[in-house]
């Protein structure tokens, strides 16, 4: 446990920190879960919408620190490409 005053403050900083961290990945993996559902069930006519929902909750989870940019860039990547493939998929049957 923390003695000191600067300690006490940066134990507390850190718990909010964590908090906010976590929160805002969470947020991330449920848009990331979502977009895979939609493509395992091959729901096109919203797949493109919930695409771009989870884009937009990646890159801003990348702007506030939690995840390194590139790790946003390549999990976008990944997600865009699999509904690419799907909308492929599709257009050919």
């Amino acid at each position: 446990m923390a003695n000191h005053k600067s300690a006490e403050k940066r134990n507390r900083q850190s718990l909010a920190r964590r908090g906010r961290n976590r929160m805002n990945k969470s947020r991330m993996k449920n848009a990331i879960r979502d977009v895979n559902e939609a493509v395992a069930a091959g729901s096109q006519e919203n797949m493109a919408e919930i695409l771009r929902k989870a884009v937009s909750v990646i890159a801003k989870t990348a702007a506030k620190g939690t995840i390194h940019k590139r790790n946003a860039s390549r999990r976008i990547s990944r997600l865009t490409k699999k509904v690419n493939a799907m909308a492929t998929v599709a257009a050919e049957a």
